[in-house]
């Protein structure tokens, strides 16, 4: 992976009224993909920050033999907690299995070289993933930190407090990011003033290195490739977001915050490639009136 990344790039965006450069490298990795395959295309060149990129690379063997084993701990992991009524329901499109499966078929991959190069607080775009998301994030090379600190609606600011959440994460560690990670929380590999250089135990002639790749296993949902995905006025795909901050949000009494459910809504994203300029379109997702599913709560 670590040649691999050295043809990784980096994403340029606009923020605001600037173009900004991504400090660190990335690529956009396909499981199943055809190069005539337009939704698989579209889904790789709008999947960082709204700007195109290129096509999809093909898992790499290394890749899929790691896929392998997430897939089966993830969907162990998934057995044991409570699900949402948004979350995929289906099989998967390459299984039989009845029973609700995660079954990744596309990997954001970036690579950390040093202690300076980073990523700011996010969550992960939603478009092609769907509510409720699971990502499994795998970590190789030298050890860096991760954190997670949860967004707290201004109403609730009095009442709870943000943390965050430090995780120091070494070769070879697996980060399962269960929903609601993306709709409550932002996390970030931030900028230290020392790493520790990973020394691989074999081969006995491996070279040390201040690198860290991480590989993120993402399911990207069949109801939501990307022929489905709403366009602004710009005439480019929308993205899709969760109302953390539950501006939209039509609360109900007598209900813990843990247990409400989520509104998304699909929003202009032109501004990322845009010189910042945006048409403003927003409106709320609706799953029903979209015709997506089957979802965990439509008892189907």
């Amino acid at each position: 992976m670590l040649k691999a990344s050295e043809g990784w790039t980096r994403n340029k965006w606009w923020l605001a009224d600037r173009m900004v450069e991504s400090p660190h490298t990335t690529s956009f990795y396909a499981r199943h993909a055809q190069e005539d395959d337009y939704d698989w295309n579209e889904a790789a060149q709008y999947w960082y920050a709204g700007r195109p990129t290129g096509p999809p690379l093909p898992f790499l063997p290394e890749m899929e033999e790691a896929c392998g084993y997430i897939e089966k701990v993830v969907n162990e992991a998934i057995k044991q907690r409570p699900r949402y009524s948004l979350e995929w329901a289906g099989a998967g499109e390459e299984s039989k299995d009845e029973v609700p499966q995660w079954r990744p078929n596309v990997a954001a991959a970036n690579c950390y070289r040093g202690a300076k190069e980073a990523v700011g607080y996010h969550s992960d775009q939603m478009t092609y993933l769907g509510p409720y998301p699971t990502i499994a994030s795998l970590s190789l090379g030298t050890t860096r930190e991760f954190r997670v600190r949860e967004v707290i609606p201004k109403e609730n600011r009095l009442q709870k407090e943000a943390r965050t959440y430090i995780v120091p994460l070494p070769h070879n560690s697996l980060v399962i990011m269960h929903p609601p990670c993306q709709e409550r929380f932002k996390h970030t590999v931030p900028s230290q003033q020392a790493i520790d250089m990973f020394r691989p135990p074999f081969p006995h002639d491996a070279q040390p290195s201040n690198a860290r790749i991480n590989i993120t296993f993402r399911f990207y949902r069949p109801d939501f490739r990307p022929h489905t995905t709403p366009r602004c006025a710009c005439g480019d795909p929308c993205v899709l977001r969760a109302d953390m901050k539950g501006k939209w949000k039509k609360r109900e009494q007598n209900s813990s915050e843990e247990n409400k459910e989520i509104n998304y809504f699909w929003q202009c994203y032109s501004s990322a490639q845009n010189e910042g300029k945006s048409c403003g379109h927003w409106r709320l997702m609706d799953v029903k009136k979209e015709g997506r599913g089957p979802v965990i709560g439509s008892g189907s």
